[in-house]
This record gives structure tokens, sequence and C-alpha cells, in this order.
């Protein structure tokens, strides 16, 4: 799975307008282009069509909504110059914590 998202974040990256993707031929290039108001409100949507999906308990639409949603982040990382691969390792850095002492934890910080 993280070479698929490896792959899927370099085409996302090859899409760039200062690496030669076009805002006219490219939804990730205008995406890109539009700066972090778009991208975000982009997640904001998908993030609730995922919400309304899973609502609706259809798995088919779930699985749709959630790939919209992932899709987006991975733009909004790109933007951000950061990988899938970075959100990878931190969800391995909370493997096996429980979920209430890693949220204390970043309080502490």
């Amino acid at each position: 799975m993280n070479d698929f998202l490896s792959r899927l974040a370099d085409t996302i990256a090859s899409r760039r307008p200062e690496r030669g993707g076009s805002p006219d031929a490219s939804y990730v290039a205008r995406l890109l282009s539009k700066g972090p108001d778009a991208i975000l409100k982009k997640i904001g949507e998908e993030a609730t069509e995922t919400v309304m999906a899973a609502k609706d308990g259809v798995p088919e639409k779930i699985v749709y909504e959630t790939a919209d949603l992932w899709f987006h982040c991975l733009v909004m990382l790109e933007y951000y110059g950061l990988r899938p691969e970075q959100v990878v390792a931190e969800l391995a850095r909370r493997e096996g914590l429980s979920g209430l002492d890693e949220k204390s934890s970043r309080q502490l910080k």
C-alpha cells in the first residue's frame, strides 16, 4: 500500500504548475495553483460527503467518498511539501498506544 501511495504522491507532485502541470489540462494542477484555501475547502467538502456516505451505510459509497477525501488530503500534503510516508510513519509511531494516552501526550508539548 505504501508503494501505491508513494506513486500517487509522485504523480500529484508532477502536476505542480512549476513542474509543468497545466491548470488548463489537469485538475490537480488547477487545485494546486489556487492555493491552500481552495485545497482545504475541497477537503472540507469531501469530509462532509464521507460523513454523509457513512450515515447512509452503503459500503460502496463510503469507499468512494473516502477515496476522494484521501486523494484531496494527498494534494494538500503536496502543497505543503509533505509526503504520505510521513503520515504513515506517524500512524506507525502511534501503533500500540492507547488513543487516550497519545492524545494526553500531545497536550503536554
